[in-house]
């Protein structure tokens, strides 16, 4: 998006402003002329990073330090490179960076020097010798590094290469103790009853308290507190969704019946889940066994600390608070239910799981965690996980060893069951707005009020080799509608984890790459929901005065 609302300018034109334009770079419109003032002194790029919006570390204010220091020195500065709000950890999410890197590496780069405001907005690496690493490959391209506020020249000496070493071990190291800061208030806030982050789910929803409990108002889908001391916590929902899952209780204890059974019976009745989308035995189980809905909350089963590996974490190191919320099903119902599921998963020796294991991928030929989960009879996948280490050695020891990922096509035809139903949701959205919509059938593409075009596609989730997920956006360059809805679906293909409203006009790519983050010109693009994209194109009605 070139614009952006309140200032009118884009993140790189506010940035050429406050760097380039005051440095004399003027654009010159002379016949003849190649567009820029002739080169003065060494060129430069600007290189800017910012994680949160502290002050100190905003964008502009760095641009004023480095537009100083080389005004001070004679350097012309010809280009910026800017990551808004993104962590310094490592390279994931800072797009120009890794854009600077690879100019630099591939011989692009028109410049001599790159400016930093200070060691820190280089990167905060937990590993000093990856900043390291890419300062030796500017220096090897014979692009040189300053830091334009350090107490030291980095030239080199014996004084700036041990100064250097500990200010990066420094940044590395304020983020560690920042992480532990920030992941011990969020468990002093779990044990005080408060709701951390994640979508409420189904039969429940967020509710914003302040500071002395009292009641404010309920918070929807993608809304976040704007108050530092305000608080959440998590209520029962709507009656009928409440009910549904006692019922749910009850199907699964006094009717002996499986998950699957309970999730085709809701389906039967037309129930879906809080994201619309039809029950399955995986998300049942999710209902069955998570004690939020006993008024439990628990906090750091999960962990996924300074960006590296995601960690199950033992029960013992949970952080909980047991009867935080009002809850929706009575301790004695849910603690039948767990000790059914827990005998009929303690009964399965090794052998006996495997043995199941190879049933399936026999019967099926191939496995992933959704074809486990969907089988009846037969342990979960977090089962399989824990008892086994990984799914990748249980699948090792019943031969599942195929080169080909046969999980794509489970998760393709997943997707493509749940894609009518996203093309229905977005029409539904629409003409509760006021709005018309039109749908061709051959194509799906939907004409909107007679005045633009939309297109709607989700995008599954890859996994790299390296453990990083990424998401490719594919456009109908063939239809070329105005806007292109993509749905982004979560790590494990199995739900909607949020949205993006990509306009034709930005987009001229076939395709486009996403991250777990990015920057600030891919996430303008990015909501939780569709509700903004439904009300900016609904209708009003104006009274017209005679």
């Amino acid at each position: 998006m070139t614009r952006t609302a309140g200032h009118g300018l884009s993140v790189a034109d506010r940035l050429f402003h406050a760097v380039v334009m005051p440095m004399g770079t003027q654009l010159k419109r002379n016949a003849g002329s190649n567009g820029f003032a002739p080169d003065r002194g060494p060129r430069a790029a600007a290189y800017v990073r910012m994680s949160t919006d502290h002050q100190k570390y905003s964008t502009e204010n760095q641009a004023d330090a480095i537009r100083s220091y080389a005004a001070e020195r004679g350097i012309q500065i010809v280009r910026t490179y800017a990551d808004e709000g993104e962590s310094g950890l490592s390279t994931d999410g800072r797009d120009a960076f890794k854009r600077l890197i690879d100019d630099v590496r591939e011989r692009r780069a028109d410049f001599d020097l790159i400016l930093v405001y200070d060691v820190s907005r280089w990167g905060r690496f937990q590993d000093t010798d990856e900043s390291a690493h890419y300062e030796f490959i500017c220096k090897m391209a014979g692009v040189g590094l300053r830091y334009c506020v350090e107490q030291f020249e980095n030239d080199g000496s014996l004084s700036a290469t041990i100064i250097k070493s500990m200010k990066r071990a420094m940044a590395g190291e304020y983020s560690r103790e920042l992480s532990a800061k920030v992941f011990a208030g969020q468990c002093r806030l779990v044990s005080l009853g408060f709701r951390q982050g994640g979508m409420a789910g189904y039969g429940l929803r967020r509710f914003l308290v302040d500071e002395h409990r009292q009641p404010k108002a309920e918070l929807s889908i993608g809304q976040q507190k704007s108050i530092q001391t305000d608080r959440v916590v998590l209520v029962p929902g709507p009656p009928e969704e409440v009910e549904t899952i006692r019922r749910m209780y009850r199907m699964f204890v006094e009717q002996s019946r499986t998950e699957r059974e309970i999730a085709e019976a809701l389906n039967h009745e037309g129930r879906t889940t809080n994201l619309g989308r039809p029950w399955t035995r995986g998300t049942v189980h999710q209902i069955l066994t998570n004690e939020k809905y006993v008024g439990n909350n628990v906090y750091n089963r999960i962990s996924f600390k300074l960006k590296k590996k995601r960690v199950v974490n033992a029960p013992e190191t949970w952080v909980r608070a047991d009867g935080a919320f009002s809850p929706i099903v009575d301790s004695v119902m849910f603690g039948r239910v767990q000790g059914i599921i827990q005998e009929r998963y303690r009964r399965f020796s090794d052998d006996e799981m495997l043995g199941k294991l190879a049933s399936t991928f026999k019967d099926v030929g191939w496995l992933s965690a959704l074809v486990i989960d969907e089988r009846d009879a037969m342990p979960s996948s977090s089962a399989y996980r824990n008892r086994f280490g990984s799914l990748l050695r249980a699948y090792e020891l019943v031969g599942f060893l195929s080169a080909r990922d046969y999980r794509y096509i489970e998760t393709n035809r997943f997707l493509r069951s749940i894609y009518a139903n996203a093309v229905a949701d977005v029409v539904a959205g629409v003409e509760r707005g006021g709005s018309m919509v039109g749908r061709n059938p051959e194509t799906e593409l939907l004409t909107i009020n007679q005045e633009f075009t939309a297109s709607i596609v989700i995008v599954r989730c890859c996994q790299t080799p390296g453990g990083r997920f990424r998401w490719k956006v594919r456009f109908d360059t063939g239809l070329r509608p105005d806007i292109t809805i993509a749905l982004r679906m979560d790590t494990d293909n199995k739900n909607i984890l949020d949205y993006y409203l990509f306009p034709h006009l930005d987009m001229p790519t076939p395709k486009l790459s996403l991250a777990e983050h990015n920057a600030i010109m891919l996430d303008a693009y990015r909501f939780d929901s569709l509700l903004p994209f439904f009300a900016l194109i609904g209708r009003t009605n104006i009274q017209v005065a005679a």
